[in-house]
């Protein structure tokens, strides 16, 4: 598989937004995953959002985040004819090792209770799964 890592581009919004739609992801496209929205993230310090490309084609992201003490993987996403070659443990190191060059020493990812998937994936690659209720607050629904 001649698949490369790069970083995501405003340009590669179309595709992103089309593989989280394919995966499921239930992109926010009038909210936090608009076009303006992720423009201004990609320009941010506390982002690697990454993309796995086959030639041109988009066939796997993961959103790098963190808060100066945490590092954060998100939206973890792989076309289903591109799963089960190791391109999630791929993007998820790459994600990895570049908050690791930000000075990041923990990474965490939240995962949904049924994505029984990326349950296996993460403890495969050593995370531990702990006991923490999330709560949040929106702004406002769309976000």
């Amino acid at each position: 598989m001649a698949v490369t890592i790069r970083r995501l581009r405003l340009s590669d919004y179309a595709a992103m937004i089309a593989l989280f739609d394919v995966c499921d992801l239930q992109p926010r496209v009038r909210g936090r995953d608009s076009r303006p929205n992720i423009a201004k993230q990609l320009r941010s310090h506390r982002t690697v959002y990454l993309g796995a490309f086959d030639g041109a084609r988009l066939v796997g992201t993961v959103l790098g985040t963190h808060d100066t003490r945490k590092g954060w993987i998100n939206r973890l996403a792989v076309l289903p004819e591109y799963r089960h070659r190791g391109l999630a443990v791929k993007l998820v190191r790459a994600c990895e090792r570049a908050l690791r060059k930000e000075g990041l020493q923990i990474m965490a990812a939240l995962v949904e209770a049924d994505n029984v998937a990326s349950q296996s994936l993460f403890r495969k690659l050593g995370y531990e799964t702990t006991d923490i209720l999330y709560y949040r607050r929106k702004v406002r629904e769309a976000v």
